[in-house]
């Protein structure tokens, strides 16, 4: 099936983005097709690439070249050293591959990572992250962040916020969304029309009905029923440290954990150099390797690109199952 390619967004130019962006384009040139937004100058000149005027003219650059939307930035890059001068450049890179994508010249964005203090210095940046700005680009109040790879689908509900901070802001609202958007996210963008997702208690051993925490008693369970009488697919709470073993796995097909460590411990230890972050709740498909910017081995060919690889084959996947491909 003939698809529009993939947008992949050149993050820092001074981090590991793109030499990755070469190492994938290496890996992936014979099976679907993706283009760079960016500025030539800052790739390492590994592997051949070509400018084209219009992602449509991707697919047939893909076999020979890394296929490359120019964008033009203030600054030259120098691994390890984010300049400020290129923080609008990154921050337009981002926003041409979400107006592509938005307009249907791509079938999905990729994004490489961003380096957020080198934004703020040199553009003003105002949002937490990536995730945020492509929420306000599409115009949604909510998202939801999604760790997966083929042995596991992980969402917390909480993200970066202390562990201290966790039980108020579990809310039922927050909970009942990020369950919501999670199991649309999975019919919608992963072609499960039935998803069974597992829910995790806040407490050990789930609470031990209310030895150890009430909140599984008196809002995780009764949200759990509520939305399970709508004919939603739920299982728990259950213990998070019980929930992540082979057979535990084999029944659901997403895990709703509530803080930031509870979920992505386990896909990391399961799947480290193979995990992608997913957007769900967007109105295009987004997805970003599970890793920084490296400064530390930037522009020395270290850097694995497993994670970059499967992000762009998990866009591609999604894409061509999404309805209406």
């Amino acid at each position: 099936m003939s698809i529009a390619p993939i947008a992949l967004s050149c993050g820092e130019p001074a981090g590991v983005g793109p030499e990755l962006a070469e190492k994938a384009w290496q890996a992936l040139r014979d099976e679907f097709a993706f283009f760079w937004v960016g500025d030539p100058r800052h790739l390492p000149g590994t592997v051949p690439h070509q400018i084209i005027t219009a992602p449509s003219e991707a697919s047939k650059v893909m076999p020979e070249a890394l296929p490359v939307l120019p964008l033009a930035f203030e600054g030259d890059a120098t691994p390890g050293q984010p300049d400020p001068a290129n923080a609008s450049g990154v921050i337009d890179a981002i926003a041409c591959a979400v107006d592509l994508a938005k307009d249907g010249q791509a079938s999905a964005i990729c994004t490489a990572p961003i380096h957020k203090k080198a934004l703020k210095d040199g553009a003003g940046f105002a949002f937490p992250g990536h995730t945020e700005y492509l929420a306000h680009l599409a115009g949604v109040d909510r998202v939801v962040m999604m760790l997966a790879s083929d042995r596991l689908r992980v969402v917390p509900t909480t993200i970066h916020i202390p562990i201290s901070e966790v039980p108020n802001a579990l809310t039922e609202t927050l909970l009942e969304e990020t369950l919501r958007i999670t199991a649309q996210g999975l019919k919608d963008q992963f072609d499960i029309p039935a998803p069974r997702i597992a829910v995790a208690g806040l407490n050990p051993h789930a609470g031990e009905g209310g030895a150890m925490g009430r909140e599984e008693l008196e809002m995780i369970s009764p949200l759990i029923e509520r939305l399970k009488s709508e004919g939603m697919a739920l299982l728990g709470p259950l213990p998070a440290d019980t929930m992540f073993h082979e057979a535990a796995r084999a029944r659901y097909d997403a895990a709703v954990c509530m803080y930031h460590d509870q979920a992505l411990i386990p896909i990391k230890a399961l799947d480290f150099d193979k995990g992608v972050n997913v957007t769900l709740g967007l109105p295009f498909i987004r997805t970003s390797p599970d890793h920084g910017t490296a400064f530390d081995i930037a522009g020395t060919g270290q850097a694995n690109p497993s994670s970059l690889i499967e992000a762009l084959r998990m866009a591609d996947r999604m894409a061509r199952t999404r309805p209406g491909a």
